[in-house]
């Protein structure tokens, strides 16, 4: 599925064509990352109640054109692949609906704009809601413009591309840059249109996705929380284009 905000750069290769930007999904391995894709970290910026506000990027990783991002959660090179999903025999297969954004979601009409909601590609990054009000509760008070441009900067945060909404019957996404943003202890967050091709030979082409790299989501190739709960942690090891193997 393809939606406004969503075309991803191409980058011209070594004989002189153009490369899209694309993550494969390999089966029982890594997210095999082409196209010169940008990489970087991300952490969310929260109040003092631990509400999340907004993103920051915290660091710039170097990697080469091609290279591997670990999907099993074990890898000592996070976030790059060493290797380790043979070693621990991971089970990568992928239980996503194979059915896109538009046949998912769950509409939320409001007063001039319209929210959608996909709970199956929901990452619980919290965005959504705060100590006093939730997105879900908000669409009902949009005939005031304040609560619906609160609700617009809410929705535009979520980093999985779970809420979107419409104005006009029209598509409103956020302009993101076409790159991987690595979150914190969390999942990779995939933006501004980047290919992610599944090995049923779907394909995701939005300008929000995020994808497990703890190895226990029950959606995967998409992250649905569970790092949370089993206690991932990304230290943050060897972000750097000497560990970026390109390898399948």
């Amino acid at each position: 599925m393809t939606t406004p905000g969503s075309k991803a750069d191409s980058h011209r290769d070594t004989a002189g064509g153009t490369k899209p930007m694309r993550v494969q999904v390999t089966d029982d391995g890594p997210y095999l990352v082409t196209g010169q894709v940008p990489l970087s970290r991300r952490r969310p910026v929260v109040s003092e109640y631990e509400e999340p506000l907004t993103w920051q990027t915290t660091e710039t990783i170097g990697a080469p054109p091609t290279y591997r991002l670990c999907r099993c959660g074990a890898s000592g090179r996070k976030p790059f692949c060493d290797g380790t999903h043979a070693k621990i025999d991971f089970d990568g297969t992928e239980t996503a609906s194979p059915s896109d954004y538009d046949a998912r979601a769950k509409a939320y009409p409001g007063t001039g704009i319209t929210m959608r909601d996909d709970r199956s590609v929901c990452e619980h990054a919290g965005f959504c809601g705060n100590r006093v009000t939730n997105v879900w509760k908000m669409v009902a008070d949009t005939a005031d413009t304040q609560i619906r441009a609160q609700l617009i900067a809410m929705v535009e945060r979520c980093p999985s591309g779970a809420l979107t909404y419409e104005v006009a019957g029209e598509v409103i996404e956020p302009d993101l840059r076409s790159g991987i943003g690595v979150i914190d202890d969390g999942p990779l967050a995939v933006t501004g249109g980047v290919t992610v091709a599944r090995g049923d030979g779907s394909e995701e082409v939005r300008a929000r996705v995020t994808l497990c790299r703890c190895g226990q989501s029950a959606n995967k190739p998409f992250c649905d929380g569970s790092h949370s709960a089993s206690g991932f942690r990304d230290a943050g090891m060897g972000d750097n284009a000497a560990h970026a193997s390109t390898e399948p």
